[in-house]
This record gives structure tokens, sequence and C-alpha cells, in this order.
């Protein structure tokens, strides 16, 4: 394909001195070959313009750069673009090929991951082929090879998979969007029909600096990526603020707006009753209040990732309780309050990804319910990351919590010891505990009859990052080992 004609597909045009043809895009110089349209862009930590004439002398067909630079590519057109990151977006999907027909993107703090696998499910109980892409991989029964291992990947990954997706008859896809994806335009080539927005809480703001800033990047998904008319659908219950503001993106582009939780009109909650093994709800759909339904999933949080599932799910209202109706069939996301153990007398051990204050917080007062004794957490704070969120985390645990253990999460190239202190200086009744699994070992020692044990932080992972190596690590398989249920 020309340059010239990637740019019309883009909806714009680019005065050019050569059209040559393109057969790739890429932002990474080292694969900026014969045909290849190389996005010089300048990151966090590089400026990809340095790499200009590298790419020139691997025959890299043209440039595009998002600042006038002083790097030339000699014969080859350079072109300055602000705008390159979602070109590179709109372009690696033109060249990718069709994507899936109904893709659905989740975006929030909390509860991306659950939300995206429920919506998966919901599609299979309607007999679609359907895949799920986020922090937990990619969900397929298909062969396509996953993309590299991001909560939302880099554009040209992203549309590779879904054109493969769609290629091997998957027509629906549930997409995770990160804030850091959405800032640097990633979903821009993602053809959405559905977006949900789950809540906003303090995260990424070693990055993001402020919460309006972190704000900002998620409503990108509604005021930028979403077409008008899409389905949006947004938990009623998240903070004013930001539930302000997506009612006027929503209003001002005329989207689908729908709303779930105890607050919301579109599926509202009015009770969540816990049982041994999940928890009883009852729901009103546009004011009619629902017959009860059985949900096999512990934690009140639970509630809030299906109903706002659901939301994503249906075209017409019409078919609204059809799918309501599948919601006591869906199973639990792995690592995602995903009960390890159970050992004899009811305690029993959970794993959950809670790695941020209100996570924690909403994982412990969830499961409270469901022990008839006192309640236990292991936890620790990623390093390298966001520092002001542990305090909080241990003020959250300190509260929430009848025994507290501190211990290292994935210390990455900080003092894991500095992390563990900035965490008790909001719990100084905390245990301190440096090793995980020892640590979970003393939360399954002080484990009783009724008890519940939370192991909080890593979820689904299976490495424990300590430096910039990678250690095998899987919270689930220690609780087994040591619960001698391996």
């Amino acid at each position: 394909m020309r340059l010239s004609q990637l740019f019309a597909l883009c909806g714009t045009s680019q005065p050019l001195t050569d059209d040559p043809d393109i057969l790739s895009v890429t932002a990474d110089s080292r694969k900026a070959g014969p045909g290849a349209l190389f996005f010089a862009l300048r990151g966090v930590k590089q400026d990809g313009s340095a790499f200009i004439a590298q790419a020139a002398s691997q025959g890299t067909a043209a440039v595009i750069v998002d600042h006038e630079t002083t790097n030339a590519g000699g014969a080859i057109p350079v072109v300055v673009r602000p705008n390159a990151k979602h070109l590179l977006a709109r372009m690696a999907s033109a060249l990718a090929g069709p994507q899936p027909s109904c893709i659905a993107a989740i975006t929030g703090t909390n509860g991306k991951s659950s939300t995206a696998d429920f919506l998966r499910q919901l599609w299979i109980l309607q007999g679609h082929r359907a895949a799920s892409l986020g922090t937990l991989g990619l969900v397929s029964d298909t062969d396509v090879p996953p993309p590299p291992s991001l909560t939302t990947p880099d554009p040209v990954s992203l549309s590779q998979t879904l054109a493969a997706l769609a290629q091997n008859g998957v027509e629906h896809v549930a997409l995770e969007a990160s804030s850091h994806g959405l800032e640097q335009h990633r979903l821009d080539g993602v053809r959405l029909t559905a977006a949900g927005f789950s809540n906003l809480t303090r995260d990424h703001l070693d990055y993001h600096l402020t919460l309006a800033a972190y704000r900002t990047a998620k409503l990108r998904l509604f005021d930028g990526v979403l077409p008008a008319g899409g389905i949006a659908a947004v938990n009623a219950d998240m903070d004013g603020e930001t539930l302000a503001a997506l009612q006027a993106i929503a209003e001002r582009r005329g989207l689908d707006l729908r709303s779930v939780g105890r607050n919301g009109t579109t599926l509202r909650l009015i009770e969540a009753r816990p049982t041994p093994s999940g928890q009883i709800l009852r729901l009103a759909l546009h004011g009619e209040e629902l017959p009860e339904m059985s949900l096999s999933l512990p934690g009140r949080f639970q509630a809030d990732n299906v109903m706002l599932a659901a939301a994503m799910c249906w075209g017409n209202d019409a078919d609204a309780r059809q799918v309501l109706a599948l919601l006591p069939r869906l199973t639990g996301v792995h690592g995602r309050c995903e009960r390890a153990v159970e050992l004899p007398g009811g305690a029993a051990a959970y794993v959950d990804y809670a790695h941020t204050p209100d996570a924690l917080d909403c994982v412990l007062s969830s499961l409270r319910p469901h022990t008839s004794g006192k309640l236990v957490v292991v936890f620790g704070a990623g390093g390298d990351r966001d520092r002001g969120k542990r305090p909080l985390m241990g003020a959250v645990a300190a509260r929430m919590a009848d025994v507290a253990i501190v211990t290292d999460d994935n210390p990455r190239t900080e003092e894991a010891a500095t992390i563990r202190s900035e965490i008790r200086a909001a719990c100084p009744d905390a245990l301190e505990i440096a090793d995980r699994r020892s640590a979970i070992a003393a939360g399954l020692e002080t484990l009783n009859p009724g008890d519940i044990l939370v192991v909080a932080g890593k979820g689904h992972e299976q490495g424990q990052i300590v430096g910039t190596d990678v250690l095998p690590f899987d919270d689930r398989l220690v609780i087994r080992e040591l619960a001698g249920a391996a």
C-alpha cells in the first residue's frame, strides 16, 4: 500500500517528495527493514529520531517523527506529524486487515481483567466465538499467538492479534484499556462497539503524576476512541467527578450510556447477600426488579464487575434479560479473589491481584462477610512504582484485617526493606516477613476454623521481580504446597 494511501485511510493527506510502497509499520528501529514505515517517536527514556539513520541503512521506506529533528534519513522521506502515535495505530490497523466485528474495551483502576473475562464468558454462553486480551494475556480457543505481555499491547501487535482472531472466526473480543495505552494512543486503530469504566482510584501516579491527568487518560476511551453512538457502560458508584465527566461526554457524543451499581439506572444492585460459596443478587433492570439470582463468585466487588460486563454485552434492550439470565453460569477469573485452598473447619485461603489501596479495601471488605472468624492478609507493594500508595495500603490493612503481614511483592530495583517500612508506617502492628513464601506460611499457620487468609498483590502472576530478574513464584501454588494440597 502506498504511503499516500495510508494517510488517506487515516482521514488526512500529506505532501510527499516520494510515495513508497509500505509493507509494514513499526516503532522499533530494529524491525525497520525494507518496505517498513518507521515511526521515530519520542519516548520517556529514548528519542526514536536518534535511530533514523540506522533505519535508513536497513532499507526502511519512510520515516514519521512526532517532532522537528535534525536527524536526517538520507534519500528516504522523513515526515513530521505531531499526531504520529495516532497515525501509527491507524496505519497498523489498515495494514493488519479486518478486525472482529464486536470489540469492547474496559478501563478503570480495578476490575478490568475480571470484567473482560466475564464479558468473554457471556458471549461464549450466547454461542459466539470470543476472546479476551489484557493482563491475563490472550484468552482464546484459537492458536493465535499472544501479543507482548502488557495490559494494552503496542498498536502494531494489537492490530495483528485482532486481525488474526478475525481470520480464525473470532468476532467478539473484550480488551483491557490501560491508562498508559490510552494516553499513548495504542487503541486508536481499534474499531470499538462498546466501552466500560469500572472505577477510578489512586494508581500509576509515578507515570501520570496527578489524579487529574490519570483521569484524563482514562476518559480518552470515551472521548477519543469509542465511536459516537457506541455503548458506554459505567459504574454509577464511582467518584462523582469522573462520573460527571463521563455523563457530559456521553451527552455530547450521543453515546448509549448505561449505568450500573447501587446508583445505577440501567442495572441497579438492590442487594448482594453473601453465601458460603458466593452471593445472592437482587437486581433491577430499568427500574423493574428481577427474580433473585445466585452468583458463584465471592466478593461484593464481583457483582459490580458482572453487572458492567452484562451492560456491555447486549446490543438492544430487548436482549438484556436473556443476557442477565446467564450471570449464574459465570465462573471466577484466575487470580481474582480466587480460592486457592479450603482447609479443615471451613478456613480458606484466597489469592487476589489487589495492588492499590482501593482494591485491597474491596477484597477485604468483600470477604469479611464470608468468614465467621478472623481475616488475615499477606501483602506488599511493587518497587519502582507510585510510592504514595504504600502507606495508604498499610492503613487499609490495619483497618480491615485482624492480622496483617507485610512482605515483598515485586521489589524490582528498589530496596525491599524500604518498601516494607513505608507500608508499615501506617500499620505498625503488622508482622514483617520479607520472604514471601515464609510470610504466606505464617499466614496459614494463624488460621483456625472459619478464618480466611487473603494473599494480595500478585494474583495470576507466576514470577516475582527482584532486581531485573523474574524468579518463579505463584501465590496459588505456594499456598497449595504449604497446605499439603498441591
